[in-house]
């Protein structure tokens, strides 16, 4: 199977996802009920700050926080919402 491109990889993760604006974002957590999941590294996090109410999952351990046989599962990504990760 031949590498993809950065660029192609991209396409096929944009075709299967929505962005939303920052506007979006919020009335999705305060009218729908979603949760903001902040996926930027710690340091980020210390440097830039938080959104209140927002919780972090470090990119790097997304898959193995939401997935229910992982040994690092994480039971609030069992409910079932609307995760917005930014």
């Amino acid at each position: 199977m031949p590498i993809r491109s950065v660029e192609e990889m991209i396409a096929v993760a944009r075709a299967e996802i929505d962005n939303h604006s920052a506007e979006e974002a919020k009335r999705r957590v305060d009218e729908d009920g979603a949760m903001l999941v902040d996926i930027r590294d710690v340091r980020e996090l210390q440097r830039e700050g938080v959104i209140p109410g927002a919780i972090h999952s470090p990119r790097g351990m997304l898959e193995f926080w939401i997935d229910p046989a992982s040994v690092y599962f994480k039971p609030g990504f069992a409910e079932d919402i609307e995760f917005v990760l930014y």
